[in-house]
């Protein structure tokens, strides 16, 4: 995919805006929580982390997750299995999960589940994207970027079978015809 041929649904400024919108929204609520341990879930967040994380004006830390849903396709298991844990305890500190995109929400459900039971102070949700209508499991979504249609999307993170995850906007593409 090209900046030229793809259906852009959110742009470089569109989403600057959003995630400086989502820095000042959880400073002012961690203000007196603060350091704030930011878990980015990877591989998708970590464009969206690394932004989030220079636009606070909190104290923070930052650590990585890594699961995995896909297991090389498009079509999402369901099952999500632990690849990489953190490396530090969160035990008794204010977490916020940083997601790429919430679709299903098998992800999220297994992450918020795992880690509250290592005690942590709090645990909240950020994603940068949500699928509108798509979720098949429960799951809270403290502070989202956009709301977005049933699409699949690619760009700043996201991926499609490792491609287009560095454009630096947010386009949809069809994989009806790729897999």
């Amino acid at each position: 995919m090209s900046e030229l041929d793809a259906n852009i649904l959110i742009g470089e400024r569109e989403i600057a805006r959003r995630v400086d919108e989502l820095a000042t929204e959880i400073s002012a609520d961690y203000a007196d929580k603060a350091p704030l341990v930011l878990l980015g879930v990877l591989k998708g967040a970590f464009i969206f982390l690394a932004d989030l994380s220079r636009h606070l004006s909190i104290p923070r830390t930052v650590e990585f997750i890594a699961v995995s849903s896909y297991h090389s396709s498009s079509i999402s298991t369901g099952a999500v299995r632990l690849v990489m844990d953190v490396r530090e305890s969160i035990e008794n500190k204010h977490v916020l999960i940083i997601e790429d995109i919430v679709d299903s929400g098998h992800t999220l459900n297994y992450l918020t589940g795992m880690l509250r039971t290592r005690n942590p102070a709090s645990l909240r949700t950020c994603a940068l994207l949500q699928k509108s209508g798509r979720a098949q499991v429960d799951v809270t979504v403290d502070y989202v970027g956009f709301n977005i249609a049933n699409e699949w999307v690619v760009g700043y993170g996201l991926d499609y079978l490792e491609k287009d995850r560095t454009l630096p906007f947010i386009g949809a593409i069809d994989i009806r015809d790729k897999d």
